[in-house]
């Protein structure tokens, strides 16, 4: 019989590429995975997947009641079923993984994509910052194996805890480059592209600075595609600059089709700030996925992103976020094709050195213990 796995996360499922490629993983091994999440009013459909998904409908999408919610309802679903593994994804699933996996003497799995108490969200509320804190500081020393995404961040986690972690990125796999082109995908062939994408494109993540620079920037056009609850702002700054011909927004949709998009553009943006520690040490999806598709980055220079951009030469980075300062580093940065095409030529470098396939093996390695 296949050992199963329980693989748990607080999303919708659609666009979680780093949890898709866990449950992949754990699949081609022989696994048999069960993949839980939830579903929202607005979540787009789920595309075929070798194993298998289930998405919670909560009654409530935010706040105090739906954490309750999901945990209980989480809770109830682990505890009538026993697995090998359970592999929990963020603070906001551990409790349940955590007791079920305690009750029945089985392995917990914890893997953090971000500094979960530094996210903004709770920065700017120090009880339920504390709250949580509480809870992990709880939990964490107790899991089986740590698992999060980079040096800065598996410092805190050391600082805070005195644990260790194995650090896997979030790299995409090495796949050829696929693209129907600019005229099919309803874009200008001669215009000059930037994208910007991800499904948290939110305050102080430099989205609003870059709309404002798109009055200063000729023969160029933004393509936005992702959620936030920055995007209706956006999209109203957008209308009283009149940037609509500037400026298009698309909404969250499939990892592939977005990669479509990703593909015909010249230049990729990752601008957040470093206004909390998530952010200041995030090292986000967004960049690989521009740099497996073949294009170059202007981001904030944040530790993280920027020992990736300096080692292999694959962009640059904005000297601050005046709307007029990011105008002027995109038009120079256009100005310069040669150094364009170095930037390009050196993504090919990149993707054969950090691709999934290397850097899943650490967490294949992980799994074998459990076989």
């Amino acid at each position: 019989m296949k050992k199963k796995a329980v693989v748990s996360v607080i999303n919708d499922l659609v666009t979680d590429q780093r949890v898709n490629k866990t449950c992949m993983l754990l699949s081609d091994m022989g696994w048999e995975v069960l993949l839980i999440g939830r579903k929202l009013k607005n979540s787009p459909p789920m595309d075929e997947r070798p194993y298998k998904f289930r998405r919670m409908k909560l009654i409530f999408e935010s706040g105090p009641l739906f954490y309750l919610e999901y945990q209980l309802r989480l809770f109830l679903i682990l505890l009538f079923k026993n697995y090998q593994i359970y592999f929990s994804n963020d603070l906001d699933t551990l409790l349940p993984n955590y007791i079920k996996a305690k009750l029945t003497g089985k392995p917990v799995i914890y893997d953090a994509h971000e500094y979960f108490t530094g996210v903004p969200e709770l920065e700017a509320h120090p009880i339920k910052q504390k709250i949580w804190k509480m809870l992990e500081k709880r939990l964490l020393p107790g899991v089986n194996q740590f698992i999060t995404v980079n040096e800065s961040i598996a410092s805190l986690y050391q600082k805070d805890y005195g644990v260790s972690s194995i650090i896997i990125r979030n790299i995409p796999p090495l796949k050829d480059k696929k693209s129907h082109g600019r005229k099919a995908l309803g874009l200008p062939v001669k215009m000059n592209i930037i994208i910007l994408q991800g499904s948290g494109i939110n305050v102080n993540r430099g989205a609003e600075e870059m709309v404002e620079a798109m009055q200063y920037i000729n023969n160029t056009l933004l393509l936005i595609i992702g959620g936030g609850d920055v995007i209706n702002d956006l999209k109203i700054k957008v209308k009283e600059l009149h940037l609509e011909k500037k400026v298009l927004f698309k909404s969250r949709i499939p990892y592939q089709q977005m990669m479509e998009y990703t593909a015909v553009a010249d230049l990729g943006l990752s601008l957040d700030k470093g206004t909390n520690l998530n952010y200041l040490y995030s090292l986000p999806n967004k960049l690989f996925d521009y740099l497996h598709a073949g294009i170059p980055v202007l981001a904030t220079p944040l530790p993280e992103i920027k020992k990736i951009i300096e080692k292999y030469q694959v962009g640059s980075f904005i000297p601050n976020h005046e709307p007029e300062s990011i105008a002027e580093t995109i038009n120079d940065i256009f100005s310069k094709p040669e150094k364009i095409k170095k930037w390009k030529v050196n993504t090919q470098r990149l993707r054969k050195e950090l691709n999934w396939k290397k850097e899943s093996e650490k967490l294949r390695k992980l799994f074998s213990k459990y076989e």
